[in-house]
Order: C-alpha cells, then sequence, then structure tokens
C-alpha cells in the first residue's frame, strides 16, 4: 500500500482557538465544503480536538507515554472516510493538546485488519523484541482475521520510538476460537511483576482478566461481568487504580467498559465499576438492591384480557401473554404473571395497543419495556400502503428487466431478501428487491434503468443500507439522471429497513431520465436497498417502523420509550408535567417486521417519582450522544491518569456530514476518584495544557440576572465558534437556565442548561444546525448533578462541531457533536420559569 507523503510542517496539526472576540464567519452553508478548502479550515473541522488529515478514524488505542511523548494510535481507514480497512493511524504529542500526525502504524493486510489494543514500554525487555538500554514498544492489537471473522489478540514492536513496527512472527499470542473477544488492555502490575492483560468478550458482556511475563504467554486469571448496563456489546475495557479523594493510601480501581448500544444516551457510551482487584480478580463495589417508586397501577396486564385498552393487527394476540410466546427466547422482568407481548406471529407481525384516554394528574407515569431498540421517528405514517402511480420497478419477476448492470454487486438477478451474512432485511414489497451485499460489502457496481419520461410530480422508492452520499468518495445511492448529470440522489440510513424516501420532480416534467443505483464502496454498511420505484402524484412519507411505548396528547408522540433488543424488561419513566390536566392516551406499538421486530410492555403505574433504568443506575464517564471507547494512558508522569474517547457514536457515526476526514477524539481528560453525596464517583476535568490556548484577557460577565428571557452575552465580548467558558450560576426560582452557544442563523444554537426540578444538566442539540442525516442525532441528553451551596458551575468547552460540557466537580459530563452554521457564534444566558443569576463567566 502506497501513502502520500508531506512535509512535517504539514502534518503539524495545531489545536488553536481563535480569541474570542476576533471571530469571523466564513461564507458557507453547513456541509458546502470547498473541495480545494485548506486544510484544517473545513466548515467542521475542529480546531483543538485531534483529527486526521483525511479519511476514517475512530477508537483511540495504543495510548501510552514514553520519552517526553504521548502516542495517540486510533482506529484508521487509510483508503476512505468511512468505516473499513482497519488499521492504527498515529499521532503524537508533548502536552495532550498540540499533535502531530504521523504516518500509518500497523496497516490491514490481506489477511487481517488491525482492530483495537493497547501498547506499552516493555522496559525489562521481557519479549526480547529490543534490548534494556533499547527497550522495546509493544503493541498488543486485536487480530480481526478476515477468513472466518476470528477474533485473536497479536503483538508487534518497535524499537525507534513508535515511527516503525514490526508484526510478532508469532501470532496471535491468545486464541480461544471467538468472533467476539477484542481490544485488550494491558499494563504492567507490579506487585507480580507481570503483565496485566484487560480485554473483552464482547457478546457475552463479560471482561477477561490474563497474565503474562514476556507478552508473549498468556494464562487467564479471571471474569467480570454480565453487570451494570448490559444491552449492547461490551468493547474497550480499561482497568486502573486512582486514590479517592487525593488519598494514596485509599486506592480503588475503576474498570471501564464501553457498550454499543444500549448507552445512557442512546448508542455508544462509557460505562465505569468501581471496585477492589487483587491482582487477579476485579470485584466491584455493591450498589444495593433497587425499588422503584411507589404509585397507582394504570395496567399490569394480569387480567384474561386487555380491559378497556384496545389492540389493531395481529401482533399482540387476544390478550396478555405469560411470559415468551411461540418461537421466542426466555422472556424476564414483567411482573406478576402476565404482560403485553407483540411476539405473537414472530417479528412479521405488526399492531397496536391503544389505552382510553385519561387525564393527565401524577408527575410521573412508570412502566416495564424490552423486546426491540426501534425508536419513534417524528414525522412517520402507521399507514405504509404504496402510493398510487406509475411503478418504474418493482424487482420482482428474477430479473433486472431492461435495467442495465456493471459490477459485480446487483448480481444476475434481485435478491429475495436479507443475503448470507447480513442481518435481516425488512420493508420492501413483494420477494424481489435490489441489495448489493453479495459477498458483503466488498462488491461495488450500479444498476442503470432503461430512459423514461417524467409525466408526475414525485418519484417515490423504498432505500435503505449504508449512508453514503452522492459526492462522498464511495457513494451508495440511488439517483436521477438527467442529461447523464445527477438531479436527485438519496441514500440509506446505515440500516438494513427500506423505508419510502420522495423526490420532487415537478419542475422536470416532460424531461427524459434514468434511474441508476451506485454502490462504490466496500467499507461498513457499504451497501444499498432499493425497491418499488414508483411515479406518482403524491410523495410518500416515511413509515414507522418503531417497537415503541408511547405517551400521545392532542394527537402527537409527545413521550417515547424503545427496548434494548433484549427480551428482559426494564424500568421506564416520562416525565408528565408539562401535560398536567390533558387528556392523554398510552400507545404500544410494534410497526418492524425485522430483527427484534417485537416489543414488550408491563406495570403502567402513576407515580410521584421516576422509576430508573439498569443503565440509568449504571455509572458513566460521560452522559453525552459522543463519548466512547474511552481507554487511558499508561505511564503518564506525575502517576496522571488521563483519559480520551471517540467523539461520536456509532447510531450515526458514517453519516456524519464532513470532509475529507470523518471522526475526532474528545478533549483528553484528567481522572479523578471523588466521594459524591456518600458515593465514590469517577470524575473528569480537561487536561490543565488546554489553558495554553486561552488568550490572555478573556470576556468576562458578573451579576447577570435573567428572568424568563435569554439575553446575548456578545456585548461583553463573548461569542465564537471556539470557546473555553467557565460560569457559575446562582439558583433563584428558575425551573431552568444556562447559557446557549453557537446561536444564529435560523435561529440555530445548542442549550447548556440546568434543570432544577430534577437537578440534572442537560445539552439540548436539536436546533444545533445540520442533524438530519440520522432521526437518533437531534435530542437532549441530560446527567444527574446536585447544586453546591445553592450554585452550579460548569466548564464548556465549544469547538467547530462539538460542545463538552462539565458540571460541578467533574461528575457530570456531557459530549455532543453540532454542526452549525460558521456564522453562528452567538453566546446567549437564559432563565425559564422564574429567575436565575449568571454569577460570573470568563471565556476565551
Amino acid at each position: 500500500m502506497s501513502r502520500v507523503r508531506v512535509s512535517r510542517h504539514a502534518r503539524i496539526r495545531m489545536a488553536t482557538v481563535v480569541t474570542v472576540c476576533a471571530l469571523s464567519a466564513a461564507p458557507l452553508a453547513p456541509g458546502a465544503v470547498a473541495a480545494d478548502a485548506p486544510a484544517y479550515t473545513e466548515t467542521y473541522r475542529p480546531q483543538f480536538h485531534f483529527t486526521p488529515e483525511k479519511n476514517w478514524m475512530n477508537d483511540p488505542n495504543g495510548l501510552v507515554y514514553y520519552q517526553g511523548e504521548y502516542h495517540l494510535f486510533y482506529q484508521y481507514n487509510p483508503n476512505g472516510n468511512s468505516w473499513g480497512d482497519m488499521s492504527w493511524g498515529h499521532a503524537v504529542s508533548k502536552d495532550l493538546v498540540h499533535w502531530e500526525e504521523l504516518p500509518l502504524a500497523l496497516s490491514h493486510d490481506d489477511e487481517e485488519m488491525v482492530f483495537s489494543g493497547s501498547a506499552v514500554v516493555d522496559r525489562d525487555n521481557t519479549t526480547g523484541f529490543g534490548t534494556k538500554k533499547n527497550p522495546p514498544m509493544v503493541a498488543i492489537y486485536t487480530s480481526a482475521y478476515r477468513d472466518g471473522g476470528k477474533q485473536a489478540q497479536s503483538l508487534a514492536y518497535s524499537t525507534d520510538r513508535g515511527r516503525t513496527w514490526t508484526k510478532y512472527q508469532g501470532n496471535p499470542v491468545i486464541d480461544i476460537g471467538s468472533k467476539d473477544f477484542r481490544d485488550p488492555k494491558v499494563q504492567w502490575y507490579a506487585p507480580t511483576k507481570s503483565w496485566l492483560m484487560t480485554v473483552s468478550l464482547s457478546a457475552e458482556h463479560k471482561v477477561l482478566f490474563y497474565s503474562s511475563k514476556n507478552l508473549k504467554d498468556w494464562e487467564l486469571q479471571s471474569e467480570f461481568g454480565p453487570a451494570g448496563a448490559a444491552g449492547g456489546v461490551w468493547e474497550c475495557p480499561d482497568l486502573f487504580p486512582l486514590a479517592v479523594d487525593g488519598d494514596k493510601k485509599r486506592i480503588k480501581w475503576v474498570l471501564v467498559v464501553n457498550i454499543n448500544p444500549g448507552g445512557i444516551a442512546g448508542g455508544s457510551a462509557a460505562q465505569y465499576f468501581v471496585g477492589d482487584f487483587d491482582g487477579k480478580t476485579f470485584t466491584s463495589d455493591d450498589k444495593g438492591t433497587y425499588t422503584p417508586p411507589a404509585g397507582d397501577v394504570v395496567q399490569d396486564f394480569e387480567g384474561a384480557g386487555f380491559g378497556d385498552w384496545t389492540a389493531t393487527g395481529n401482533a399482540f394476540g387476544q390478550g396478555p401473554a405469560a411470559g415468551a410466546v411461540d418461537g421466542q427466547g426466555t422472556v424476564s422482568g414483567f411482573d406478576g404473571k402476565g404482560l403485553a407481548n407483540s411476539f405473537h406471529g414472530g417479528d412479521g407481525a405488526t399492531g397496536l395497543l391503544t389505552s382510553p384516554p385519561f387525564t393527565v394528574n401524577s408527575p410521573y407515569l412508570n412502566f416495564k419495556i424490552g423486546g426491540g431498540r426501534h425508536p419513534h421517528e417524528a414525522g412517520t405514517v402507521l399507514d405504509s400502503t404504496p402510493p398510487e402511480g406509475t411503478v418504474l420497478a418493482d424487482f420482482e419477476g428474477g430479473t433486472y428487466g431492461g435495467w442495465t448492470a456493471t459490477g459485480d454487486a446487483f448480481g444476475a438477478a434481485p435478491a429475495t431478501g436479507t443475503l448470507p451474512g447480513q442481518q435481516q432485511v425488512s420493508g420492501y414489497l413483494g420477494s424481489g428487491l435490489v441489495n448489493t451485499f453479495r459477498d458483503g460489502d466488498s462488491t461495488t457496481g450500479t444498476l442503470t434503468s432503461p430512459e423514461f419520461t417524467v409525466d408526475r410530480k414525485y418519484i417515490d422508492f423504498l432505500v435503505g443500507g449504508g449512508n453514503h452520499p452522492v459526492g462522498s468518495d464511495r457513494p451508495t445511492a440511488i439517483e436521477l439522471l438527467v442529461d447523464g448529470q445527477v438531479v436527485r440522489s438519496a441514500t440509506g440510513r446505515d440500516a438494513e429497513a427500506l423505508n419510502w424516501a420522495s423526490w420532487d420532480v415537478g419542475d422536470l416534467a416532460g424531461k427524459k431520465a434514468r434511474i441508476r443505483i451506485v454502490d462504490d464502496n466496500t467499507g461498513g454498511w457499504g451497501h444499498l436497498n432499493v425497491d418499488h420505484i414508483v411515479m406518482s402524484d403524491t410523495p410518500a412519507p416515511r413509515a414507522s417502523q418503531e417497537t415503541s411505548v408511547n405517551l400521545i396528547v392532542d394527537g402527537k408522540v409527545v413521550r417515547s420509550a424503545t427496548g434494548t433488543d433484549s427480551e428482559a424488561l426494564d424500568w421506564a419513566s416520562f416525565d408528565m408535567r408539562p401535560f398536567a390536566g390533558k387528556q392523554a392516551q398510552i400507545q404500544i406499538r410494534d410497526m418492524n417486521t425485522g430483527g427484534w421486530g417485537h416489543v414488550l410492555a408491563d406495570r403502567f403505574t402513576a407515580a410521584d417519582q421516576p422509576a430508573k433504568s439498569v443503565v440509568q443506575r449504571a455509572d458513566w464517564a460521560d452522559y453525552g450522544k459522543d463519548y466512547y471507547a474511552a481507554v487511558s494512558w499508561e505511564d503518564a508522569p506525575g502517576g496522571k491518569r488521563y483519559m480520551i474517547g471517540w467523539m461520536n457514536n456509532w447510531d450515526y457515526g458514517q453519516s456524519v456530514p464532513t470532509t475529507p476526514w470523518r471522526g475526532a477524539q474528545s478533549i483528553p481528560r484528567e481522572m479523578a476518584l471523588r466521594t459524591i453525596d456518600g458515593r465514590i464517583r469517577l470524575t473528569s476535568k480537561p487536561v490543565g495544557s488546554l489553558a495554553s490556548l486561552r488568550p490572555k484577557v478573556p470576556a468576562t460577565a458578573s451579576g447577570v440576572v435573567v428572568e424568563d428571557t435569554s439575553k446575548s452575552l456578545t456585548g461583553f465580548g463573548a461569542k465564537g465558534k471556539a470557546l473555553d467558558i467557565e460560569a457559575t450560576f446562582s439558583l433563584k426560582d428558575a425551573d431552568r437556565f444556562g447559557l446557549k452557544v453557537r446561536t444564529g442563523a435560523g435561529g440555530e444554537e445548542t442549550v447548556i442548561g440546568y434543570d432544577t426540578t430534577t437537578q440534572e444538566l442537560y445539552v439540548d442539540r436539536t436546533r444545533s444546525g445540520a442533524g438530519d442525516f440520522n432521526s437518533t442525532f437531534p435530542g437532549i441528553q441530560t446527567a444527574p448533578l446536585k447544586a453546591e451551596k445553592g450554585k452550579v458551575k460548569l466548564r464548556i468547552l465549544v469547538d467547530w462541531s462539538s460542545v463538552e460540557v462539565f458540571g460541578g466537580s467533574g461528575e457530570a459530563v456531557i459530549t455532543d457533536q453540532i454542526f452549525p452554521d460558521p456564522s453562528s457564534t452567538g453566546v446567549e444566558v437564559f432563565a425559564e420559569g422564574g429567575t436565575a443569576t449568571l454569577d460570573e463567566l470568563r471565556a476565551w
């Protein structure tokens, strides 16, 4: 594999924050980045977070400090800006703020991809890869074998400070024959003078601990898990000791387990456990049993039928289920003898179960929910009847008809559903569809229709698969061509379920056109599903594919919850306070015919306090949507423990609107254990060297009182695309208060607030700019945070496409990507439902 070399000067990634008062707006709409924009000036390019010059990046790997340099390796695709060909990219820093990108460290090859892992300095040369005078740096990584998909642990070594690497000829060094065994984190464990490996058995929600004297021969010591949140796979574990409240005589161990999906904010997240480690076994602290709040039971499904609840469709059967139904795995977590279970008829069945109207008179509605993770999507309809019109292609009959195929992605004929190795495909009509998952994502090609005349206002079609739009380096898209030019296009959403999309073609009436389906992508989600293309006089609305429990007020879904792809039910809660006195209904929806296309529900209870799920009761290093694969540096000076995470989420990670790079790392954080409200909590704060980017004179404001309004702080000099903010508020009688950042164009704003009634820090990015690339991106993230002596302290880092909020002593952290217009640079202070005071603000 060849690699373009650039000068050392060009590779230096200098993280700089522009002075708060001196920012100008670039005349570019979001996403409209000129192809020749100078590197690191692109619209959404982070300015003080590490990003590679180009291409895809995810998990941080191999974090180690050696001879004055912090090494940051990372999962990297050298061949494109979507996931694929996983290798280790490499950057170094002297202060964890200014980074120099180095050439590729460990490359994929025909046999393996190089998945996540760690690096150590083998100071005693236990491996024999170097000498005691020149100890080797050793990378311990997961070999992801292309043939069969097995994962095993392997070694590579460097004797020139990590600049060049050699893979060990005896690889792999641990092979248990598993396809879900990955992400080794290795450290020197001094008490036994041996190496300690913490590694994930991801699908089983377990962490394994191994010991070795030479990094080559390993012996299993123990395992931990399942425990805490286990709704998705466990990945990228890390284990390290920290002093509690700075007392070096009181050491506890922290086990970080990253989980995807099933995180606190949905999708990817970093969970942690606090406990003890004796050299062989990690034992987490006992948090006791959970008792949900008492209340009045609205529906417990203990009768023979549904009572006054109404069932439609055939998914829920004739009445409550007594547990699992035919063909279903073991169902657990429900109360009593009965529950609502929409697996009657399997995942192919659909239906609704609706309560009678009732008046909202309690603060919370608590209930148990399980089944599939298919959230409600605003604007979708329950009726998925195909639109009427001229069918251009339905891909029935076993041939492509007059369509012309190139390449090998489309096969000789339409697919009849799910292809080998593919997740379940759903949402198509009839028995045939276009599906380019031939031989996995590795195939490419085009499929082009005969010419036709546009004679209706809309072209409607079903589409699913990968989200790689036209204009990206390797698209997976359906295109409308007029005079050989692409005039309309659409893509999937990184999901196998097909759903309706529409092109308004009223301005093309009478034109000759063709439709072309393009799969030019061999990375993750590098395929497309298409069916039932029809010219119509009406646009086809997206159909609901949710498996959810919804609260309906005034005919609209105002609250929604879903399962976690699990047959175990868990508590969920709706905040009903905004709807007090209104008429409402509870509706359980199963509109999904794909994998995990069912929902389980039980024990609806009106209560004064919210019930908390296992996920909510778990401990999280970050409560935002965009902090994953968090791991820490080994051998940092002064015994410090610095941690960094991938600032993205697998729910939409390959769809974020950045180019020519995709993926960023969080700001490195200094970790500590503190006793907060009687519990030991993992806290974090931005690395101290970040202050080196601050101009000498900050923008300041003090004693700003706001009552039920927003007030601009631009007059105080606080504005910009990249900001470092410290703010202290005094609680008065406001329900909510805080700051709004990146305010401006078209009402854009990212709200960073505190809710006094729930005692929660929150970030609201529903109006933060571009977010339509995935339905799960817009939303509000919350973190529990108690005020201290009537005050709330915040540290806020704003970059060109992210916010990181540290509340209190760093026990409440929320990291979110945002994609605002470059002209949105305002900062405002706000209060809702009363008065709050901004005691002091300093912004750089």
